[in-house]
């Protein structure tokens, strides 16, 4: 519908009037007059400037980097940044908004994922304000784990080895407490609606003491439960981790390929084998410190198996049909097929392990063998491989761990290996072993995704440990159907988190750290025997709420064990035979229970939830499982995931790889490296404009861009401000049916765009905001209303009906356009706000106090009207405007105002659109003459019979299409272009007078009145 008010070639070559150069134009005209002289110009200039009503405005088009850092202190300042969620938090609203902040480590200084994360809640939480919405929003800090404990320790170095529990404890909280305090301060200076006097800390007694009340309902449902398996273990921090911890990172293994050599012949495969020299299976592994604690071969069932005869050895091996070309050409030899037979023909076959002599393992079945690479083959060490330990369990083997803490083989593992790191020097002995056994085939380099620790940045094991665990598997067919519920922003998310779901069968939930929260358990000191229990379980609660957390390192025993606790375990227990367990719970179970203390009402849920993708592993899902286990509800109804940051090259941003970007940089600069300061708002218009959902790149080019695109707002606003001055929307407004006919239009322009901008914000787009935000400014308004109007501004009689029309669609247009950005840019908002010369401090709604600071935020969303609404007005405009744009396109160049313009249409409804616009014939005021931008603008139904020969006519033609289609009705049309008839004026400069002395008709009617 639009398509005619797009910016057009013709911009540049339009007359009018232009705020800054008019009076430099109007000198240059007054000595360019003929017979004129210096002192004539000077009192030609003097004479008629003090007539036009040029825009005045304090508002600033553009603010020098100092001014812009000062303005925006100034505007939290006097705007009472920090006084507005609680002021919001005291209306009287039944309408309430929550959305739960996820908690960030409490580990060092803020960075631009901090920023896009913050912003865009900040965003979310302002629109819902301005709607009437009472917004319920606690920011929180995720206060335990191993990120913290890391930093205090390597802060300490050496000396950190002779800590105590408790003294760890001391200084991690003391470390966590200094970097909220630095974080919180960031966060207030980028403008983020908090009370930040009321933050959630995941080390706070009654969050403790609620995180282990959840802990409690899981358990007494059965879905808590310790067990010696296989998990996730880091080496370098010595403790086990969760799937949501880890990262995957190209490694390079040393893979191998080995044989072993079969000891029993499966009975099925005895006339196959029998004659044939020793028969092995080959097997290749990416991690062969693993074949000491080798318990199996596993095969597929159901696949295809062949037996092949080695050309360059005449050995005789076994591996799967599909991999028999690979694997000769990766051994670089040749097979030759010798029999092929089922996968479960293997059932009963025995080998020899290669590096321990004499003993023997079954060659076993199982479904998780893989025929994409390798040999069909898997070599199965139950302690180091979670579907190893499924085989294992199944089959009954033994799940012996010969791996310590550290990462380090053991004594029982031999002399050869023990105290050796099985991902060093380890399994560089182990492959020695192969090769000395005559087991290894070949050893080759092989790069592949592996698993890393998040925060050392070191590989990690799968070891088997005494853990304790959530039974996700009892949990995870209920959360997926509540998940299926939930609405995922994008959508595609939600099979993401499904998928993972699928493939989570338990959740380690303990770790072997000091910083965090005591898995509530004791241990009998001669049995090892766990003592845990719901009584137990309710009186340490009692005892964290009380004292903390600390209470379970630093109380004597017989109060955490009271003998009125253990009476209702065993008449005959005694704490002293007891002692309390040193693992804490997973992070992951600190914030993913947040919503049981966060949360308020009866249903516990939070209308949005809004993270990083990674939280997908993360956050959403520990929320989702404790939720769902202990109330079989979602603790959220929506969930919004973005991406990560990367900088301009497409490289993700970390402090560990160094090329990190601080938002206080980006707001005030840095000197050493030359960086540039842009303000809080430059870094909020980057996060809005950014396609969040997809990974966002920052950088100078980027932020440049964002600086550029609000100044140009500025000019605009300025422009806006400026032009009402003087102008009281209660006594000078003219109704909505009095107005000029293009200014109802803008009216109808501003309703849609009213809806549209509200629809983007409630889909949570910020991009469409956006550009919704900058055609309306740009083109709708800037390009063409503004360009429009300016002569009836300038040159009008300043209370004239015609001049307070288009005043009265500014102030329309002021209030949406600044309302609509205020969640966006809260800063330029507010000092928008304060420059609106009409608006007074009493005239703040809902301004029960006196001393009430002026605020937009406290005012409301855009308050457009249905009675804007005409979409008949649209054929009238648009119509004008393909005639006008035929206009400028034949003058490019030159400047439209120097020409007077014939419009030629055949009677009929287009005629009659454009008579709307223009009653008389000609006419040099009227609206269809302001849309034509021109001189003199002549309506009629003929080509006039006295057209010079020069005369240039334009043809074209315009579809009128009414009531849905229900009108449709192509009308051909003629612009005559003539060079303009009159002399110019001195006053408005449209060539409009008889005499290059004398105002034309309208400016003398307008002096007069002067």
């Amino acid at each position: 519908m639009l398509s005619v008010l797009r910016p057009q070639p013709w911009t540049a070559a339009t007359g009018g009037l232009c705020w800054r150069c008019w009076g430099l134009g109007a000198a240059r005209l007054s000595s360019s007059l003929p017979g004129s002289n210096g002192n004539a110009s000077l009192e030609a200039k003097d004479k008629f400037q003090g007539t036009v009503l040029l825009p005045t405005s304090s508002f600033p088009a553009r603010l020098s980097v100092n001014q812009q850092l000062e303005k925006e202190l100034e505007i939290q300042q006097k705007c009472s940044f920090t006084e507005l969620y609680l002021w919001q938090r005291e209306r009287k609203t039944k309408k309430e908004f929550c959305l739960h902040d996820g908690p960030p480590y409490a580990n060092g200084d803020v960075h631009v994922g901090h920023a896009l994360n913050k912003i865009m809640k900040d965003i979310i939480n302002r629109f819902q304000m301005m709607r009437g919405y009472k917004v319920h929003y606690v920011p929180g800090w995720d206060c335990h784990g191993l990120p913290i404990e890391l930093k205090v320790l390597d802060e300490l170095g050496e000396d950190a080895q002779h800590l105590s529990t408790m003294e760890i404890r001391k200084k991690a909280r003391m470390f966590a407490e200094k970097a909220i305090e630095k974080q919180k301060s960031a966060f207030v200076r980028w403008g983020i609606m908090a009370d930040w006097n009321n933050c959630y800390y995941t080390f706070d007694k009654k969050y403790e003491a609620k995180q282990l009340k959840v802990f409690q309902q899981m358990y007494d449902k059965g879905y808590i439960y310790q067990d010696y398996k296989p998990v996730f273990w880091s080496p370098t921090t010595r403790t086990a981790l969760a799937e949501a911890e880890l990262e995957y990172n190209q490694h390079a293994s040393r893979a191998v390929y080995i044989k072993f050599t079969l000891s029993k012949i499966p009975r099925k495969l005895a006339s196959v084998l029998d004659g044939l020299t020793p028969v092995s299976t080959i097997v290749w592994t990416t991690q062969p410190w693993s074949i000491p604690l080798n318990q199996a071969i596993c095969y597929m069932p159901d696949s295809e198996y062949s037996v092949v005869k080695c050309e360059s050895t005449g050995e005789h091996y076994i591996l799967a049909a599909d991999r028999v070309e690979s694997t000769a050409e990766a051994l670089e030899t040749e097979f030759k097929v010798v029999a092929t037979f089922k996968g479960i023909n293997l059932q009963g076959g025995g080998y020899t392990h290669p590096t321990i002599p004499g003993r023997e393992f079954p060659l076993l079945p199982a479904n998780h063998v893989a025929m994409t690479k390798g040999t069909g083959l898997v070599h199965t060490a139950p302690a180091h491989g979670t579907e190893d330990y499924g085989v294992a369990s199944h089959h009954h083997l033994p799940v012996d761990c010969l791996v310590d803490e550290s990462g380090c083989f053991m004594e029982e593992a031999g002399p050869e290996l023990c105290g050796k790191d099985v991902l060093g020097d380890g399994t560089e002995t182990v492959i020695k072993m192969l090769s000395a056994s005559k087991s290894l085939l070949k050893e080759e380099t092989f790069v592949h995704r592996y698993p890393y620790d998040w925060r050392t940045k070191k590989p990690v094991i799968i070891r088997a440990s005494k853990q304790w665990f959530v039974n996700t598997a009892d949990i995870k067919d209920g959360a997926q159907e509540l998940l299926k519920k939930v609405k995922f922003i994008p959508a595609s998310a939600a099979n993401g988190m499904l998928k993972m779901l699928d493939r989570r069968t338990y959740w380690c939930i303990s770790r072997q750290r000091s910083w965090g929260v005591p898995l509530p358990v004791f241990y009998h000191k001669e049995t090892g025997e766990p003592l845990m229990n719901s009584h137990i379980i309710e009186h340490i609660i009692k005892v964290v709420e009380q004292h903390g957390s600390d209470a379970w390192w630093t109380l004597p025993l017989e109060e955490l064990l009271p003998k009125t606790v253990l009476k209702q375990v065993s008449r005959n227990a005694n704490a002293i035979h007891y002692t309390q367990g040193q693992d804490i719970l997973d992070i992951w179970f600190d914030s993913g229970t947040s919503w049981a203390y966060i949360l308020e009402g009866a249903d516990q849920k939070a209308d949005l939830y809004l993270e990083g993708n990674d939280q997908l592993g993360g956050w959403f899902q520990s929320s989702l499982l404790t939720s769902t286990a202990t109330r079989k509800k979602a603790p959220y109804g929506t969930v919004l995931v973005h991406g990560f940051t990367l900088n301009e090259k497409g490289e993700k941003m970390s402090k560990s790889n160094g090329n990190g970007l601080s938002p206080s940089v980006v707001i005030n600069g840095d000197d050493e490296t030359k960086a540039k300061s842009y303000g809080a708002d430059v870094l909020r218009w980057w996060v809005a404009e950014s396609n969040v959902f997809i990974n966002v790149k920052i950088g100078p080019s980027v932020l440049d861009m964002a600086r550029e695109n609000i100044n140009k707002f500025r000019n605009r606003l300025r422009f806006m401000l400026g032009n009402l001055r003087g102008f009281s929307p209660e006594t000078d407004a003219v109704p909505n049916t009095e107005m000029c006919v293009i200014d109802q239009y803008m009216l109808h322009l501003l309703q849609d765009y009213s809806n549209k901008i509200t629809d983007a914000y409630k889909e949570y787009d910020f991009g469409k905001v956006i550009r919704l935000l900058q055609a309306l400014v740009n083109r709708e308004l800037s390009s063409f209303y503004f360009s429009i109007i300016k002569d009836r501004l300038y040159c009008d009689e300043e209370k004239s009906s015609k001049r307070r029309s288009c005043q009265t669609v500014l102030v329309e247009a002021l209030d949406v356009v600044v309302r609509s950005f205020a969640p966006i840019l809260p800063h330029l908002a507010e000092e928008v706000f304060q420059h609106i010369p009409y608006i007074k401090e009493e005239d703040s709604q809902n301004s029960s106090v006196e001393s009430e600071p002026l605020s937009i935020f406290r005012t409301g969303w855009i308050k457009s009207s249905s009675v804007w609404k005409k979409p008949g007005l649209v054929e009238a405009i648009e119509g004008a405007c393909a005639i006008r744009n035929s206009f400028l396109e034949s003058i490019p160049g030159k400047n439209s105002v120097e020409h007077d313009v014939i419009i030629v249409i055949e009677p009929g409804l287009l005629f009659e659109i454009m008579e709307t616009l223009q009653a008389e014939e000609t006419s040099s005021t009227s609206e269809l003459n302001e849309l034509m931008m021109c001189s003199q603008t002549t309506l009629v139904t003929k080509v006039p019979l006295d057209l010079p020969s020069d005369a240039n006519i334009i043809n074209g033609s315009f579809l009128i299409n009414l009531e849905g289609g229900d009108i449709r009705e192509e009308t051909t049309y003629k612009v005559i272009i003539q060079l303009a008839s009159a002399e110019r004026c001195p006053r408005c400069r449209k060539y409009t007078t008889s005499s290059l002395l004398t105002p034309c008709p309208r400016c003398l009617e307008v002096i007069a009145e002067k």
